[in-house]
Protein backbone atom coordinates (compact mmCIF):
# COMPACT_ATOMS: atom_id res chain seq x y z
CA UNK A 1 0.00 0.00 0.00
CA UNK A 2 1.37 3.39 -1.00
CA UNK A 3 0.28 6.93 -0.32
CA UNK A 4 0.06 9.43 -3.15
CA UNK A 5 3.40 10.89 -4.21
CA UNK A 6 2.99 14.58 -5.09
CA UNK A 7 5.90 14.24 -7.50
CA UNK A 8 3.51 12.29 -9.76
CA UNK A 9 1.85 15.60 -10.59
CA UNK A 10 5.02 16.62 -12.41
CA UNK A 11 4.56 13.65 -14.76
CA UNK A 12 1.26 14.97 -16.13
CA UNK A 13 1.18 16.14 -19.73
CA UNK A 14 1.63 19.88 -20.24
CA UNK A 15 0.71 21.41 -23.64
CA UNK A 16 3.68 22.49 -25.69
CA UNK A 17 4.04 26.20 -26.39
CA UNK A 18 3.79 25.60 -30.15
CA UNK A 19 0.79 23.24 -30.02
CA UNK A 20 -2.50 24.08 -31.70
CA UNK A 21 -6.15 23.30 -31.08
CA UNK A 22 -6.87 19.60 -31.03
CA UNK A 23 -3.41 18.44 -30.00
CA UNK A 24 -3.99 18.69 -26.27
CA UNK A 25 -6.89 16.35 -25.79
CA UNK A 26 -10.41 15.66 -27.03
CA UNK A 27 -13.02 14.26 -24.66
CA UNK A 28 -16.40 12.82 -25.56
CA UNK A 29 -18.91 12.92 -22.69
CA UNK A 30 -21.88 10.57 -23.00
CA UNK A 31 -23.99 11.38 -19.97
CA UNK A 32 -27.21 12.68 -18.48
CA UNK A 33 -30.92 11.96 -18.62
CA UNK A 34 -34.13 13.95 -18.32
CA UNK A 35 -34.06 13.39 -14.55
CA UNK A 36 -30.31 13.79 -13.93
CA UNK A 37 -29.37 16.63 -16.25
CA UNK A 38 -26.80 18.38 -14.05
CA UNK A 39 -24.68 15.25 -13.72
CA UNK A 40 -23.66 15.63 -17.35
CA UNK A 41 -22.92 19.35 -17.04
CA UNK A 42 -20.35 19.13 -14.23
CA UNK A 43 -17.85 16.94 -16.11
CA UNK A 44 -18.39 19.16 -19.16
CA UNK A 45 -17.51 22.21 -17.08
CA UNK A 46 -14.27 20.64 -15.87
CA UNK A 47 -13.21 19.17 -19.20
CA UNK A 48 -13.80 22.40 -21.11
CA UNK A 49 -11.12 24.03 -18.95
CA UNK A 50 -8.47 21.33 -19.46
CA UNK A 51 -8.69 19.78 -22.92
CA UNK A 52 -8.85 21.40 -26.35
CA UNK A 53 -12.18 19.96 -27.45
CA UNK A 54 -15.22 18.54 -25.68
CA UNK A 55 -17.89 16.57 -27.51
CA UNK A 56 -21.06 16.53 -25.41
CA UNK A 57 -23.70 13.89 -26.03
CA UNK A 58 -26.86 13.76 -23.94
CA UNK A 59 -30.62 13.57 -24.35
CA UNK A 60 -32.17 16.38 -26.43
CA UNK A 61 -33.29 18.41 -23.41
CA UNK A 62 -29.75 18.56 -22.02
CA UNK A 63 -28.27 19.31 -25.42
CA UNK A 64 -30.53 22.37 -25.53
CA UNK A 65 -29.31 23.52 -22.10
CA UNK A 66 -25.71 23.33 -23.28
CA UNK A 67 -26.55 25.07 -26.53
CA UNK A 68 -27.84 28.04 -24.51
CA UNK A 69 -24.59 28.08 -22.53
CA UNK A 70 -22.48 27.89 -25.66
CA UNK A 71 -20.75 31.14 -24.88
CA UNK A 72 -19.01 29.37 -21.97
CA UNK A 73 -18.20 26.14 -23.78
CA UNK A 74 -16.67 27.70 -26.87
CA UNK A 75 -14.68 24.61 -27.81
CA UNK A 76 -17.52 22.18 -27.23
CA UNK A 77 -19.56 20.41 -29.88
CA UNK A 78 -23.04 19.09 -29.14
CA UNK A 79 -23.53 15.58 -30.48
CA UNK A 80 -26.98 13.94 -30.87
CA UNK A 81 -27.03 10.43 -29.46
CA UNK A 82 -27.76 8.96 -32.89
CA UNK A 83 -24.53 10.53 -34.20
CA UNK A 84 -22.27 9.53 -31.32
CA UNK A 85 -20.38 6.89 -33.33
CA UNK A 86 -19.13 9.60 -35.67
CA UNK A 87 -17.26 11.29 -32.82
CA UNK A 88 -15.92 8.35 -30.84
CA UNK A 89 -13.05 7.68 -33.20
CA UNK A 90 -11.92 11.30 -33.05
CA UNK A 91 -11.96 11.48 -29.24
CA UNK A 92 -8.86 10.68 -27.20
CA UNK A 93 -11.00 9.55 -24.27
CA UNK A 94 -14.68 8.86 -23.71
CA UNK A 95 -16.52 9.34 -20.41
CA UNK A 96 -19.79 7.44 -20.17
CA UNK A 97 -22.37 7.16 -17.43
CA UNK A 98 -22.74 10.28 -15.24
CA UNK A 99 -26.44 10.90 -14.71
CA UNK A 100 -27.56 8.17 -17.07
CA UNK A 101 -30.72 6.36 -15.87
CA UNK A 102 -30.19 3.26 -13.80
CA UNK A 103 -33.33 1.53 -15.05
CA UNK A 104 -34.63 0.96 -18.56
CA UNK A 105 -37.05 3.71 -19.52
CA UNK A 106 -36.73 5.56 -16.21
CA UNK A 107 -37.87 8.70 -17.96
CA UNK A 108 -39.62 9.04 -21.29
CA UNK A 109 -37.06 9.97 -23.92
CA UNK A 110 -34.08 8.40 -22.16
CA UNK A 111 -31.86 5.76 -23.71
CA UNK A 112 -31.53 2.22 -22.43
CA UNK A 113 -28.33 2.76 -20.44
CA UNK A 114 -27.30 -0.88 -20.36
CA UNK A 115 -27.83 -1.35 -24.09
CA UNK A 116 -26.05 1.85 -25.07
CA UNK A 117 -23.14 1.33 -22.66
CA UNK A 118 -22.42 -2.26 -23.57
CA UNK A 119 -22.83 -1.67 -27.28
CA UNK A 120 -20.29 1.16 -27.30
CA UNK A 121 -17.82 -0.50 -24.93
CA UNK A 122 -17.83 -3.63 -27.08
CA UNK A 123 -17.65 -1.85 -30.41
CA UNK A 124 -14.87 0.54 -29.39
CA UNK A 125 -13.02 -1.53 -26.78
CA UNK A 126 -9.61 -0.23 -27.92
CA UNK A 127 -10.49 3.38 -27.04
CA UNK A 128 -9.69 5.03 -23.71
CA UNK A 129 -12.82 4.76 -21.55
CA UNK A 130 -13.83 6.23 -18.19
CA UNK A 131 -16.96 4.48 -16.92
CA UNK A 132 -19.03 6.12 -14.19
CA UNK A 133 -22.46 6.41 -12.62
CA UNK A 134 -25.42 4.85 -14.37
CA UNK A 135 -23.25 2.82 -16.73
CA UNK A 136 -21.41 1.18 -13.83
CA UNK A 137 -24.70 0.28 -12.20
CA UNK A 138 -26.11 -1.69 -15.13
CA UNK A 139 -23.20 -3.07 -17.17
CA UNK A 140 -21.99 -6.66 -17.10
CA UNK A 141 -18.41 -7.36 -16.10
CA UNK A 142 -17.60 -8.94 -19.46
CA UNK A 143 -17.82 -5.51 -21.08
CA UNK A 144 -15.09 -3.81 -19.03
CA UNK A 145 -12.53 -2.65 -21.62
CA UNK A 146 -8.85 -3.32 -21.01
CA UNK A 147 -7.08 -0.22 -19.66
CA UNK A 148 -10.35 1.54 -18.88
CA UNK A 149 -10.84 3.57 -15.70
CA UNK A 150 -13.85 2.76 -13.51
CA UNK A 151 -14.89 5.41 -10.96
CA UNK A 152 -17.44 3.83 -8.60
CA UNK A 153 -18.52 4.95 -5.17
CA UNK A 154 -18.52 2.08 -2.63
CA UNK A 155 -22.09 0.97 -3.32
CA UNK A 156 -21.48 0.93 -7.10
CA UNK A 157 -18.32 -1.13 -6.60
CA UNK A 158 -20.31 -3.68 -4.65
CA UNK A 159 -23.10 -3.72 -7.24
CA UNK A 160 -20.66 -4.27 -10.09
CA UNK A 161 -18.23 -6.75 -8.58
CA UNK A 162 -20.37 -8.39 -5.86
CA UNK A 163 -17.54 -7.71 -3.42
CA UNK A 164 -17.05 -5.28 -0.57
CA UNK A 165 -14.85 -2.29 -1.59
CA UNK A 166 -11.93 -3.23 0.65
CA UNK A 167 -8.43 -2.27 -0.40
CA UNK A 168 -7.67 -5.91 -1.13
CA UNK A 169 -10.76 -6.37 -3.30
CA UNK A 170 -10.22 -3.15 -5.25
CA UNK A 171 -6.70 -4.29 -6.14
CA UNK A 172 -7.95 -7.77 -6.98
CA UNK A 173 -10.62 -6.49 -9.39
CA UNK A 174 -8.19 -4.10 -11.11
CA UNK A 175 -5.85 -7.01 -11.74
CA UNK A 176 -8.59 -9.44 -12.78
CA UNK A 177 -10.13 -7.08 -15.36
CA UNK A 178 -6.88 -5.35 -16.38
CA UNK A 179 -8.23 -1.89 -15.66
CA UNK A 180 -7.85 0.95 -13.19
CA UNK A 181 -10.42 1.26 -10.41
CA UNK A 182 -10.92 4.48 -8.44
CA UNK A 183 -13.26 3.97 -5.50
CA UNK A 184 -14.46 7.34 -4.20
CA UNK A 185 -14.72 7.95 -0.48
CA UNK A 186 -13.25 9.68 2.55
CA UNK A 187 -10.09 7.95 1.39
CA UNK A 188 -10.05 7.22 -2.33
CA UNK A 189 -8.59 3.86 -3.32
CA UNK A 190 -6.94 3.83 -6.74
CA UNK A 191 -5.69 0.53 -8.12
CA UNK A 192 -4.12 -0.63 -11.37
CA UNK A 193 -3.27 -4.28 -12.10
CA UNK A 194 0.17 -3.66 -10.55
CA UNK A 195 -0.11 -0.75 -8.09
CA UNK A 196 -2.42 0.63 -5.45
CA UNK A 197 -2.56 3.92 -3.58
CA UNK A 198 -4.83 5.46 -0.97
CA UNK A 199 -5.52 9.18 -1.21
CA UNK A 200 -6.72 11.08 1.83
CA UNK A 201 -8.07 14.59 2.01
CA UNK A 202 -11.16 16.53 1.10
CA UNK A 203 -13.90 17.30 3.60
CA UNK A 204 -17.60 16.86 4.33
CA UNK A 205 -18.50 19.60 1.85
CA UNK A 206 -17.69 17.10 -0.88
CA UNK A 207 -20.57 14.80 0.06
CA UNK A 208 -22.92 16.94 -2.02
CA UNK A 209 -24.37 15.47 -5.19
CA UNK A 210 -22.24 15.97 -8.28
CA UNK A 211 -18.75 15.95 -6.82
CA UNK A 212 -18.22 12.46 -8.25
CA UNK A 213 -19.28 13.72 -11.67
CA UNK A 214 -16.73 16.52 -11.38
CA UNK A 215 -14.07 13.93 -10.55
CA UNK A 216 -15.08 11.74 -13.50
CA UNK A 217 -14.71 14.69 -15.86
CA UNK A 218 -11.27 15.45 -14.44
CA UNK A 219 -10.17 11.82 -14.78
CA UNK A 220 -11.26 11.70 -18.42
CA UNK A 221 -9.56 15.01 -19.21
CA UNK A 222 -6.23 13.82 -17.80
CA UNK A 223 -6.57 10.40 -19.42
CA UNK A 224 -6.54 12.02 -22.86
CA UNK A 225 -2.78 12.55 -22.66
CA UNK A 226 -1.61 10.43 -19.70
CA UNK A 227 -1.69 6.78 -18.74
CA UNK A 228 -4.68 5.44 -16.84
CA UNK A 229 -3.20 4.97 -13.37
CA UNK A 230 -1.44 8.35 -13.36
CA UNK A 231 -4.63 10.06 -14.54
CA UNK A 232 -6.83 8.45 -11.90
CA UNK A 233 -4.59 9.03 -8.89
CA UNK A 234 -3.68 12.60 -9.86
CA UNK A 235 -7.34 13.44 -10.50
CA UNK A 236 -8.28 12.06 -7.09
CA UNK A 237 -5.62 14.14 -5.38
CA UNK A 238 -6.45 17.33 -7.29
CA UNK A 239 -10.17 16.92 -6.62
CA UNK A 240 -9.62 16.57 -2.89
CA UNK A 241 -7.25 19.52 -2.81
CA UNK A 242 -9.87 21.62 -4.60
CA UNK A 243 -12.36 20.77 -1.86
CA UNK A 244 -9.81 21.73 0.79
CA UNK A 245 -9.06 25.00 -0.99
CA UNK A 246 -12.75 25.91 -1.05
CA UNK A 247 -13.13 25.06 2.63
CA UNK A 248 -10.45 27.59 3.53
CA UNK A 249 -12.58 30.34 1.97
CA UNK A 250 -16.18 29.29 2.55
CA UNK A 251 -16.09 26.38 4.99
CA UNK A 252 -18.26 23.47 3.90
CA UNK A 253 -20.69 25.73 2.06
CA UNK A 254 -19.84 25.02 -1.56
CA UNK A 255 -21.43 22.99 -4.32
CA UNK A 256 -20.23 20.90 -7.25
CA UNK A 257 -20.11 23.86 -9.62
CA UNK A 258 -17.82 25.62 -7.14
CA UNK A 259 -15.62 22.52 -7.07
CA UNK A 260 -15.40 22.43 -10.86
CA UNK A 261 -14.39 26.08 -10.91
CA UNK A 262 -11.78 25.57 -8.21
CA UNK A 263 -9.96 22.71 -9.94
CA UNK A 264 -8.07 24.87 -12.49
CA UNK A 265 -6.86 27.18 -9.71
CA UNK A 266 -5.61 24.23 -7.69
CA UNK A 267 -3.92 22.67 -10.72
CA UNK A 268 -2.10 25.92 -11.37
CA UNK A 269 -0.92 26.16 -7.77
CA UNK A 270 0.17 22.53 -7.64
CA UNK A 271 2.18 22.99 -10.83
CA UNK A 272 4.09 25.99 -9.49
Amino acid sequence: MKNFDKNDLKKLYIPASDSHKGQNGKVLIIAGSRLFHAASLWPLKVASRIVDMVYYCSVPQNNEVVAKAKEEFRDGIIVPRDKVDDYINDADCILIGPGMPRKDGEEVGDDDTKELTEKLLQKYKDKKWVVDGGSLQVMDLDFIPTNSILTPHPKEFEMLFQEKPTTENVGKMAKKYNCVVLVKGEKDIVASPDELVEISGGNAGMTKGGTGDVLAGLVASLYCKNDAFLSAKCASYINKKAGESLAKRVGLYFNSSDLADEIPRVMKNLAS
